[in-house]
């Protein structure tokens, strides 16, 4: 069976958590303050604050921005449905928008539209680990007056105008899953310019706390800690920050890897009538965390039966990337704006094998078969 992914870890990963379970730290320890920063470093960026989850970092972002009951957020609907839910659990509700069908990110008329009085926020999503227009984002927010935050879930490495997803950005989360190229089984991380905005999701992330065991433990002294507003258990163990220093060395090699095999794939299946393949814009650097293709209306074959035949050769796939207003959380929510795009690529849209280990052979037994089946 060829699987749709799968996380990459080795050796120095394995020494690495061997060394860290030497440590008496389980949680805010040297190993995540050591990822914190070189994470930051890797980006240019000047906070970087280790959580555990790019949903609960996504959570904690909207709540020390102070989004709550009463303010609304505009997201795609065509997103892993974190990125909704993170919303409703700071409190806000999520407005649903269509995306541009070509690259399957936000877009930028549909985003505008769904604007009201109680908008606060745009969450923008670099969906699949392809970058979005954040230039043309950034504009919109500042004309709506609402603040843009990035849904960076999957774009680790990726690049827009050469320069690294996040490092430009005000708020920026990533995800540390074990499908992501960078992944420590768990996590994610905040990325943001604001040294006050970092101070305020650290204490959110461990309970409101005013100052983490690692540094009451360090500072040689008897120090008596409190717990000034009500936090979250939203912490990054040591464990993990171990894993994500030794993979964040080796990043650069993960994307190279994931280029290859990602060009490889729309060489192949460019030109066929009914298959789309991703949409690269010349200034972009693509990490191809996701490679989804879409059938076109010259497709023999039927999104769903074709996974099914997929499955018969031994191959795994997966849908496209969802539709969050057609699952039954959201389903009963009424839409602002029409999401015809949206909905084509939720029927359409599928998911191959792509992994930093998949075979050259494996690869073409893939591509074999969609070229014969589609």
């Amino acid at each position: 069976m060829i699987p749709v992914s799968r996380p990459w870890f080795g050796a120095e990963e394995e020494s690495a958590v061997v060394a860290t379970l030497r440590s008496r730290w389980v949680a805010e320890g040297p190993r995540v303050a050591e990822f914190e920063k070189a994470f930051a470093a890797y980006l240019g960026q000047a906070q970087a604050i280790a959580v555990s989850s790019g949903t609960t970092g996504l959570h904690l972002a909207l709540q020390a921005l102070g989004l709550g009951p009463g303010d609304e957020v505009i997201v795609p609907s065509l997103s892993f449905i974190a990125t909704a839910n993170s919303v409703v659990h700071a409190g806000a509700t999520p407005v649903f928008a269509d995306v541009d069908l070509a690259t399957y990110n936000l877009s930028v008329a549909s985003a505008e539209a769904a604007l009201s009085s109680r908008t606060r926020a745009i969450l923008l999503v670099h969906q699949a680990g392809l970058p979005a227009d954040l230039d043309a984002f950034l504009a919109l927010a500042a004309r709506a007056g609402v603040t843009l935050v990035e849904d960076a879930a999957c774009a680790i490495g990726s690049r827009l105008r050469g320069r690294l997803v996040g490092g430009d950005s005000a708020i920026a989360v990533f995800s540390f899953h074990p499908r992501k190229l960078l992944t420590t089984g768990e996590g994610g991380m905040i990325v943001t310019s604001d040294a006050t905005l970092a101070a305020r999701l650290r204490s959110l992330r461990n309970h409101g706390v005013s100052m983490s065991a690692y540094d009451r433990h360090a500072a040689g002294a008897a120090v008596i800690e409190s717990y000034g507003t009500i936090g979250y258990n939203f912490r990054m163990t040591d464990l993990q920050g171990a894993v994500g220093l030794v993979q964040l060395g080796r990043i650069e090699d993960f994307v190279t890897r994931r280029i290859e095999l990602g060009e490889r794939y729309t060489r192949a299946l460019t030109g066929h009538p009914g298959i789309a393949v991703p949409s690269v814009a010349p200034d972009v650097r693509f990490n191809y965390q996701t490679y989804q293709v879409r059938l076109t209306e010259k497709s023999r074959i039927a999104r769903d039966a074709l996974m099914r035949a997929f499955l018969e050769e031994g191959i795994s796939t997966r849908r496209g990337i969802m539709a969050s207003h057609r699952e039954p959380s959201y389903r009963e929510r009424p839409l602002r704006v029409p999401l015809p795009a949206t909905e084509t690529a939720d029927r359409d849209a599928i998911v191959l094998p792509l992994y930093h280990d998949l075979e050259p052979h494996d690869q073409d037994r893939v591509i074999k078969t969609a070229l014969e089946l589609v």
